[in-house]
This record gives structure tokens, C-alpha cells and sequence, in this order.
């Protein structure tokens, strides 16, 4: 059944790729990639993949720009070989939140990325949690945009949380519509974070719309953990606000600059994120819980592979 699909990865997340072809039960592409002594990516397809339904995957992760360039080589090492068709598997999409013009002569450098990625010669791109779901009319080829809403709330109901001691919780206005769904999923009250910008670099959190959340379990819900500045603030309203306990969650590990030690300094029961980033040793935390998405992604896959409907996969 599957002859023709082929799984080749990058170097940003290896084990992610090796888990999707475990669950497919194909065998990962050969394929190498390296880099010149100055810097310049070398890519070589290491097996024939012409005619070959070929999925790349490669979340463009930090460091961001080495893993996007190194993408766009592998597109085109692929369109040269003469692969069948290409989609790209792009769990975390960088350049996310430049997607707009937010102040004057700036570049909506989302969309740019969009282009690079369409003219490489991507014939697909299946991507998860888009900072900003609009990003998908940016590519001129079909995005099957996944949702790890369904993949994280089954691990939330695991831990059987009575609903009326569950409190979900959105981090700022602008992520209300997510947290709803998880709140649709999971049951409880619905509390919104009152975030106000004090600078270009620096937000304050100090009330809570809507309630009560003394003495009850809070699940703050995000699309990506980056520096952590306001999902860590926002747990330390939910806990001064009385919160019994503060669980963060997030699709996307980022954590990059102060991150880890502001989580580590939250007074948060436990972190859970996806694997959609491959993170490093020193970027592991004893409360952090990672939830892999590959089988959601190999589902995708497989339906994408045999030209069947992905759209139940989205709720």
C-alpha cells in the first residue's frame, strides 16, 4: 500500500520524523545532509525517489533560518530527483507572527516565507496551530492546517479533574477562541487574562475576567511557548487570584532566551507541550510533559497519501 510514500527528514527534528515512519511502519528515507566548511547546507538523496509520494519533515525551529534554508534545499534536491509530489510537514511554521504590517515599512514576512517555500517547489504543506490561522491563504498550494487541541485535552481528561474544580484559562484576549474549544473538550469555567502592553517589549498581567478561580485547578491554554513571559505571568495572576493548582499547555515548545528560567521559577504544577519542537537537554524541566504528536501526523499522512478527507483530524 505504501510503495510510493516516502518520509525524509531534515536535521531540525529527526526523532519526530523516525516516530511518524514507526507509526506509518515505513522505513525512513536516506537521505544526508551538512553543511560545507563555510557555513552552505549540502543535501544528497541518498535512494531513487522518482515517482514517489514524498513527505519532508521539517518544523523550521530555531535556529530558525538554518532549518528554513535547509528545507527549501531539500524541496528542490526532491523536484530534481523527480518526485510524484511534495508536501511539506511543517509542525511548527517559523515567521508566524510576522504576518502582518503592525507598524509602517515593516515586511509581512510570513507570506515571503509562504513564496520561498511554493517556488522550491512544494506542492503541499501540512502544518499544525499557526500563530495566526489566515497564514494558510499565504501559500498558493493546499495547507492542511492539525490541531494539537484533541491530542492534549485527552491527556487533561486523563487526569480525571473534576469540572467544576477546572477553571480553563486564556492567557490574553486575542486567545480566547482557542481556549474555548478546550473548554468545549474539557468542561469547567472560562477565565480571561487581562493583559495591557506597557511597552514594544513588555506586557502586564494583573486581573482576571471572569471566575471564580479560588481554590480550583487552572489550565492555561496557549498556541506556543516562546521567552514564556506571558503565559508565566499569567500563572502567577491565576495563583494570586487563589488557584489550588496551575497547569501551563502549549503546542509549541519554543523556549528560547529567559524561558526555562522563568518556568522554573512559575508556580505551576506542570508544562505540557507537544513534540511538534525538538528540544535540547539544557531546555528539559523535572515538571515539563511532552506529548507526541506523531501519530496525528501519521494519520494526516496516510490520508493525505491516499487522497482521502483529513478534515476530521482538525476538530
Amino acid at each position: 500500500m505504501y510503495d510510493q510514500l516516502t518520509i525524509i527528514t531534515g536535521r531540525a527534528h529527526p526523532v519526530l520524523a523516525q516516530e511518524i515512519a514507526e507509526y506509518l511502519n515505513v522505513p525512513l528515507g536516506n537521505c544526508t545532509c551538512s553543511n560545507f566548511p563555510d557555513g552552505e547546507i549540502a543535501v544528497k538523496l541518498d535512494q531513487n525517489i522518482r515517482g514517489r509520494d514524498i513527505f519532508l519533515i521539517q518544523p523550521t525551529s530555531p535556529p530558525v533560518n538554518e532549518n528554513l534554508m535547509e528545507l527549501l534545499i531539500l524541496i528542490d534536491a526532491c523536484k530534481r530527483a523527480s518526485a510524484e509530489r511534495i508536501t511539506v510537514v511543517m509542525p511548527y511554521f517559523g515567521y508566524a507572527r510576522q504576518d502582518r504590517k503592525d507598524s509602517g515599512r515593516v515586511p509581512i514576512t510570513a507570506k515571503m516565507v509562504a513564496n520561498l517555500i511554493t517556488t522550491a517547489g512544494a506542492d503541499r504543506v501540512l502544518t499544525m496551530d499557526l500563530h495566526a490561522a489566515q497564514i494558510q491563504g499565504f501559500f498558493d498550494v493546499p495547507v492542511d492546517h492539525l490541531y494539537a487541541a484533541p491530542v492534549l485535552d485527552q491527556y487533561f481528561s486523563s487526569l480525571k479533574i473534576p469540572p467544576e474544580k477546572q477553571v480553563i484559562v486564556s492567557p490574553d484576549e486575542g486567545s480566547i477562541k482557542r481556549t474555548l474549544q478546550h473548554l468545549d473538550n474539557l468542561g469547567g469555567d472560562l477565565v480571561i487574562v487581562d493583559k495591557r502592553r506597557t511597552s514594544a517589549t513588555e506586557t502586564k498581567q494583573a486581573n482576571l475576567i471572569g471566575g471564580p478561580i479560588e481554590g480550583k485547578i487552572a489550565l492555561i491554554f496557549d498556541d506556543m511557548i516562546t521567552t514564556a513571559g506571558s503565559i508565566c505571568g499569567a500563572a502567577n495572576v491565576a495563583k494570586s487570584f487563589g488557584a489550588e493548582k496551575v497547569y501551563l499547555c502549549a503546542t509549541h515548545g519554543v523556549l528560547v532566551g529567559p524561558a526555562v528560567d522563568r518556568l522554573k521559577a512559575a508556580p505551576v504544577q506542570e508544562i505540557v507541550i507537544t513534540n511538534s519542537v525538538a528540544l535540547r537537554p539544557e531546555q528539559m524541566l523535572p515538571n515539563l510533559k511532552i506529548i507526541s504528536i506523531a501519530p496525528l501526523l501519521g494519520e494526516a499522512i496516510r490520508r493525505i497519501h491516499r487522497n482521502e478527507s483529513v478534515s476530521y483530524l482538525f476538530g
